[in-house]
């Protein structure tokens, strides 16, 4: 180890203050911890490592769609121009009678609305749409026609507010960005290849005028464009760009350009300035002109305004490219334009250098229709006009994702495309509105941190490196830093594609030891994924529930239980083992005469010859490892319940003892309590293992009467006892000298409890050099917590922490899935008497279940006897006239028994009320000092009508 580290030290260049990272890669590679490595050991490891982790890469970078896609009928009769996304995740499509539909990221029609006016209508020649975008800022929508007109309508009641008509050309495609302040621009392409750029200063009050003071035309006040081009709020500017049709255009007010494109190989793509340098000098020219010279100047302008100009060529930068270009994106964040056209290759370019594309990305086989950079997920979305949907990685430019026609079951010709990143949604108009959306979590959960895709069952600690090791049923094993949570390597397809169930470490805690589904046993050096050794049965290999290291007279061996119901030693000596696969040694004959009947769930050692299984049925077996022999059997007490009962119980899983534990420091006390049970029937047992067991203690695990503990774990010292149950909850138990000396009627002291996941835990792990505990449960995640149920954080979420720093912990917030779930909620007193939050939950959802199902509107049944009897009455024809249809239609009551309507009425008692004074008028007055009069008071009684 001195010499690999003075090497590394002299040739690397290393300092000082980085030598304890020299130290932990020798002991990564040592795995066998013989203190030596050869150069053959140090090039696997790197190799593998760096193999691993690229393949880590690939799994982060998978995604998925939810195929085939939802596909919903269109109330269009005509091709949908475009589709655009309002704030709320709404997609808006409109096509070209001028008919816009809103619809859901489910694609559910939600309304639909015409931007065509009566008048329009009646029109002898129709009225096409050519483009449309929004105008959020003052709640508009902008609209272009084939009548060279650009209309303003209101969003929200889609009514006409204005419009500039008298275009020089038809505008072919329309964007809006607002700039600052009140001030915005308008710019439209047409089919000369010329941008058109309206530029207003102050739009708000601009609108309002043309709105108020400029004549209706069809039903709509209208402004010409020539009124406008030099106005005092805003005006007109046209460039010739394109040698063709412009395809499509864009301002980003980032970039303070205009990006547009065309199908004209020369100026496919350009990126050019607003206003230019051009404008710049006229600007200094009339400053320097006389008032006679300026006014001249002003008139030549108002005549040649229409004019279009061509940019300088400082003001532009021209990007050529084979076919044109029909589409593309821009990505401010990650600086890259992203263009497609008809030569089928997707092409991505630095906006400042034109020369040359940084990467082509080839596959399709039909020209592009439609791309978009998903900058959030590092990815370029990609259809071309096959209905070939490809998915690319930003960085290394692979294709992630083909999704071809077959699997969508996307049927017509494309019309329009679009991409949410707010719904993760891409909408997609044919003759049907379609919708293909990713796969991701619940929305609910969208924002909790997992530390696997899918449920994790292990979690173990490294006392030598400081890490933790996590394994999900997806056969994934994690490494993760202990004191930031950071991931510091990952490997994949460990037991294939079976789950991994359980996980241990050698006594040096260099190997990792993992089992799986697959009944297969593996041994791993997990800082590069390098598979040591395989350990299976010849035949008949059935999942692995438990495992543990064991070291006994120099000997080592890995144990391991499961559902085969047998004990499978494998020896573990370096020099023995020549074979990558190892088999178990022969089995112990009290195993295979009197050992368990059902499965095995646990297992657990006590040096130094003690080995204690637990089975489904409720069976704990304590074994001699030197002899193979029984050394006592353990059975719960029997409930008060039936035989009967009790095989239910059994087949239920009520009986299960799903974790075993010795207290060592006590386990060869001749009268105390030193293997702990966690069941059956939810308890925590302490039994006593000699002269036969017996059982000291039980006790409820678990708060929640029912709920099975699922996992347990204690201190070095015995002292402390930490369970979890089903439900996720982590119980802190005080065991110093609970059962020492005898059994005990009392349960032991409850020092803290708390929900930390909000489904089963399935492993708990004590850290005691920073008193700290890690929970992995079926909810995909791995969390810490301080002894006192403090919520440090959860493995895989972005803002690491310090375990030396309280500063750092989550701590008071709890995980929001924990805190939004019902059973976390304090246990209350109910109306109808003290019961747990539990059963409060449990009694709802029984009474859910029992409500009978309600189909449409029908609350009652007839059956056919019912029916006969109300066709012989014969109830409509004590009705004539108009009289009859009413009553043929209307609903005949049946006396079903029971109390009527009346008696159901609830009476309540009135009080007793003062009598208000009479009106105090002027009448009145003159009649009381005259006459004494009586008044009576009348009281009406309202009618009730029960019909």
């Amino acid at each position: 180890m001195v010499e690999f580290k003075d090497l590394l030290q002299k040739q690397l260049k290393i300092p000082n203050r980085k030598v304890q990272q020299i130290d932990a890669l020798f002991h990564k590679i040592d795995w066998s911890s013989d203190g030596a490595i050869s150069w053959d050991e140090f090039c696997t490891y790197m190799q593998l490592e760096y193999a691993e982790k690229e393949d880590s890469y690939v799994r982060s970078r998978e995604i998925a769609f939810h195929l085939p896609a939802r596909t919903r009928n269109m109330p269009h009769r005509e091709p949908v121009l475009k589709i655009m996304n309002t704030s709320d995740g709404t997609f808006l499509a409109c096509s070209q009678d001028g008919l816009m539909t809103f619809w859901s990221s489910q694609m559910k029609i939600k309304r639909s609305k015409t931007v065509i006016t009566a008048e329009m209508m009646n029109r002898t020649k129709p009225k096409w749409i050519t483009d449309f975008t929004l105008m959020p800022h003052y709640n508009k929508i902008i609209v272009s026609t084939g009548d060279r007109e650009i209309q303003f309508f209101e969003l929200s009641s889609f009514e006409p507010y204005c419009q500039i008509n008298c275009l020089e050309t038809v505008p072919l495609n329309i964007d809006y960005s607002f700039t600052s302040g009140d001030s915005c621009l308008i710019l439209f392409g047409d089919s000369d290849g010329c941008i058109n750029i309206l530029l207003f200063n102050n739009t708000g009050e601009c609108l309002r005028t043309w709105k108020k003071e400029a004549p209706k035309a069809e039903g709509i006040a209208s402004i010409a464009l020539d009124q406008i081009a030099l106005g005092p709020y805003t005006k007109f500017i046209r460039w010739k760009v394109h040698g063709d049709w412009v395809q499509q255009l864009r301002y980003y007010h980032s970039l303070r350009q205009v990006i547009s494109c065309s199908n004209h190989a020369n100026t496919a793509l350009v990126l050019g300035c607003t206003s230019g340098s051009t404008h710049v000098e006229q600007q200094m020219r009339e400053l320097r002109e006389s008032p006679t010279m300026h006014e001249r100047n002003r008139a030549r302008q108002q005549m040649t305004w229409n004019q279009p100009k061509v940019r300088l060529s400082a003001d532009h930068s021209v990007f050529k490219v084979y076919k044109g270009v029909k589409v593309f994106d821009f990505s401010h964040t990650k600086n890259i334009i992203v263009t497609g056209g008809m030569d089928r290759i997707v092409r991505m370019w630095n906006p400042y250098v034109p020369g040359k594309p940084t990467g082509l990305l080839r596959g399709h086989n039909a020209p592009i229709f439609f791309v978009f950079i998903a900058e959030e997920e590092d990815r370029i979305f990609s259809l071309s006009t096959d209905k070939l949907l490809k998915v690319w990685d930003l960085h290394d430019h692979s294709c992630l994702l083909t999704v071809r026609p077959k699997s969508h079951c996307i049927r017509g010709e494309l019309q329009a495309c679009f991409y949410s990143s707010l719904t993760k949604t891409i909408a997609i108009a044919t003759d049907q509105m379609n919708g293909l959306s990713l796969k991701l979590k619940a929305l609910s959960y969208a924002d909790i941190p997992v530390t696997h895709r899918e449920p994790v069952h292990a979690c173990v600690y490294n006392p030598v490196f400081r890490q933790v090791i996590s394994c999900s049923d997806s056969s994934v094993v994690k490494v993760w830093d202990f004191e930031t949570g950071n991931a510091i390597f990952e490997y994949g397809e460990a037991h294939g594609d079976q789950a991994i169930t359980c996980m241990t470490f050698d006594s040096t805690s260099r190997r990792l030891i993992t089992g799986g589904r697959d009944g297969c046993i593996k041994m791993w050096n997990y800082n590069n994924g390098h598979c040591l050794r395989i350990m299976k049965k010849e035949k008949e290999n059935e999942e692995i529930c438990a495992l543990t290291y064991v070291e006994m007279n120099r000997n080592r061996y890995v144990i391991a239980v499961g559902w085969d119901k047998h004990i499978n030693i494998y020896s573990d000596s370096l020099g023995e083992v020549i074979h990558h696969i190892q088999h178990p040694t022969p089995m112990w004959h009290d195993d295979k005469m009197y050992g368990h009947k059902e499965d095995i769930l646990s297992v657990a050692q006590c040096p130094p010859n003690l080995l204690a299984t637990s089975s489904y049925d409720g069976e704990v077996i304590v074994w001699n490892m030197v002899s193979g022999h029984i050394f006592c059997h353990l059975h719960a007490p029997e409930a008060d319940d039936d035989d009967d009962e009790e095989d239910t119980l059994s087949v239920s899983g009520e009986l299960s003892i799903s974790k075993v534990l010795f207290l060592q420091t006590r386990a060869y006390g001749k009268d105390s309590g030193a293997l702990v049970a966690s069941g059956p029937r939810g308890k925590i047992m302490f039994w006593n293992v000699f002269h036969g067991g017996r059982l000291l203690a039980q006790f409820p695990g678990s708060q929640t009467p029912g709920t099975l503990v699922t996992t347990m774990e204690v201190d070095i010292e015995n002292t402390l006892l930490v369970s979890a149950d089903y439900l996720g909850f982590v119980y802190l138990w005080n065991i110093d000298g609970y059962c020492l000396d005898g059994a005990e009627t009392r349960s032991p002291e409850l020092i803290a409890t708390w929900r930390g996941h909000v489904e089963s835990i399935t492993s708990v792990t004590l850290v005691e050099t920073q008193k700290m505990i890690l929970t992995s449960s079926l909810d995909c995640t791995v969390r810490l917590w301080t002894l006192e149920g403090h919520y440090v954080g959860t493995f895989g979420q972005p803002e690491p922490w310090d375990v030396y720093s309280v500063k750092s912990f989550q701590h008071p917030m709890v995980p929001y899935d924990v805190l939004i779930d019902p059973l976390s909620l304090p246990n209350v007193p109910s109306a109808i008497g003290r019961q747990s939050m539990q059963q409060v939950v449990s009694e709802d959802d029984i009474r859910e279940e029992k409500m009978p199902a309600i189909f449409m509107r029908q609350t009652e049944f007839i059956d056919d006897e019912t029916i006969a009897e109300q066709i012989r009455q014969k109830p409509f024809d004590k009705g004539s006239g108009k009289r009859l249809r009413h009553e043929k239609l209307k609903p005949v009551r049946v006396d079903r028994g029971g109390p009527n309507e009346y008696q159901m009425l609830r009476c309540y008692p009135l009080e007793a009320t003062p009598e208000p004074p009479p009106p105090e008028t002027a009448i009145r007055r003159e009649r009381e000092m005259s006459v004494p009069v009586k008044y009576e008071r009348e009281v009406q009684v309202p009618t009730i009508r029960i019909s």
